[in-house]
């Protein structure tokens, strides 16, 4: 059986701030273990291979903002990608999974998609391996098949999938229904009953016979998905819908457009019991629960010391974190934003991203170390007028040919060899030397050797922002403002 594997990258994971943001959202951010959440999702299904399951290579839906991050991640841990969809906007779940159901469809082509979310972990992978591999042998007829994940406690935050408990737990039994999320004593009266299951958003069917089913419930969605399809480019392995095609896409998720409606339908659905100590991380009280603890209940990551502190989450990026006396709390610290609050509260730190967006706050989108396809650049220090940047560029890679309208700036060369245009002038620097790049000069940065570049960048000027950047060309596709 051909086997596409497909990861939904999309989301921003605002509940993690100031871990997650939309530069760096929480599926590529180490969490647990030495691998990110993406990583540890590739990871898993390249282990679905036996003698009846042949694994494709990998198939990705993601954001343009995140194309080369996700391709790096996936190269560090040498996973091959097959391809990469990129969504111009969001349109939820339904517009990716038919995205990647017209893809494998090119050629006559009717692979099995097994379909996971980006952002979650899997303690026991064994048993997330042998319930997939389950869940393919069922699908292999038509059957749309769903992963239900064992539940060990009242839920209110999950969607929930009710099953005919006269079927055998070990195998496929027919979905009755789903249920959305429920109050705190339905959860309970759930959990009593048996027969229930957490929704994970992972499913397994065929190609075809989710376009089928998006025929039958939304024709209006596989018809404006066909047509942004039809109406895409290629570049290697970056796929583009068009544009204007994708925008007009009703946004959905899959269980509203098509997997609700399935059960008593002439579309069979089943689920896969997946008992492996899932968590989808949604929070930051999912993140301690998911990490080891000491005696007292506390999760420590970073350097960080505590004392007469029970069951908290203390996560510290660049310096010593301390607590004393505190309980029930969770503690996130980075270079530019510290996060207090009481676990019961977790849910609500995405009223506090919505604040900063409205406060036009970059700490709302970007961390103060950004990285792009080229490298990085940590913004160490800020004051009226200046702005000073760490910048580092890969071995061949160049920043855009650019200009500023509204500062100048100051490079410095602090390791390798800088290629510089600056203006009508080609130059090349090295350690400990210098120039300058005036107000409104055409300018670009690369670096022609074999060890990263790194640069000091002092910024002048009435206005820093990001967006004061002219592309005139690109090799990473970006151009304009």
């Amino acid at each position: 059986m051909n086997v596409t594997p497909v990861i939904l990258c999309g989301g921003s994971g605002t509940r993690l701030w100031p871990l997650s943001r939309i530069g760096l959202p929480k599926q590529f951010l180490c969490l647990t273990g030495n691998e990110s959440l993406f990583q540890q999702a590739a990871q898993r299904l390249c282990r679905l291979s036996n003698i009846d399951i042949q694994v494709a290579p990998l198939f990705i839906v993601t954001g343009e903002e995140h194309r080369f991050l996700a391709v790096e991640q996936l190269r560090e841990i040498d996973v091959a990608l097959g391809s990469a969809l990129l969504e111009p906007v969001g349109r939820n779940t339904a517009p990716a999974l038919t995205m990647a159901a017209l893809a494998t469809m090119e050629g006559g082509q009717d692979s099995i998609l097994v379909v996971t979310p980006s952002d979650q972990t899997v303690a026991d992978s064994t048993a997330f391996t042998a319930a997939t591999q389950a869940a393919i042998q069922e699908a292999a007829d038509g059957t749309i098949v769903i992963l239900g994940v064992s539940p060990d406690r009242p839920e209110s935050g999950y969607g929930y999938i009710q099953i005919d408990k006269s079927d055998a737990v070990n195998h496929a039994a027919i979905v009755k229904r789903f249920v959305e999320k429920p109050d705190e004593a339905t959860a309970k009266a759930y959990l009593e009953e048996g027969g229930y299951f957490w929704n994970a958003g992972m499913f397994v069917l065929k190609a075809s016979t989710w376009l089928r089913a998006l025929e039958r419930f939304r024709p209006d969605i596989l018809e404006s998905t066909r047509a942004a399809w039809n109406a895409r480019s290629t570049d290697a392995l970056f796929v583009r819908p068009g544009k204007t095609e994708f925008d007009a896409i009703p946004a959905e998720s899959v269980d509203y457009a098509a997997m609700e409606h399935c059960p008593g339908s002439d579309l069979p659905i089943k689920m896969i019991p997946l008992d492996a100590g899932w968590n989808d991380l949604g929070a930051w009280d999912a993140v301690w629960k998911a990490l080891p603890k000491d005696e007292q209940g506390n999760a420590h990551i970073g350097d960080v010391i505590t004392t007469d502190s029970c069951n908290t989450l203390v996560h510290a990026t660049s310096r010593l974190v301390s607590v004393v006396g505190l309980k029930d709390v969770i503690v996130v610290e980075t270079p530019d934003a510290v996060l207090v609050t009481d676990k019961s509260h977790s849910q609500d730190v995405k009223h506090i991203v919505n604040a900063l967006g409205k406060r036009r706050r970059e700490e709302h989108a970007l961390h103060r170390k950004v990285h792009r396809p080229w490298g990085w650049y940590d913004s160490i220090d800020e004051g009226e007028r200046f702005k000073v940047k760490r910048i580092q560029v890969k071995p061949k890679a160049s920043l855009s040919l650019q200009k500023h309208h509204h500062r100048a700036e100051h490079w410095i060369i602090v390791k390798g060899t800088a290629e510089i245009v600056n203006g009508e002038k080609t130059i090349l620097l090295t350690e400990n030397q210098s120039t300058y790049i005036p107000l409104g000069e055409v300018h670009r940065l690369a670096n022609p050797g074999t060890i990263p570049l790194e640069i000091i960048e002092v910024q002048s000027g009435s206005y820093l922002g990001e967006d004061d950047i002219v592309r005139l060309e690109d090799h990473y596709g970006r151009t304009g403002k």
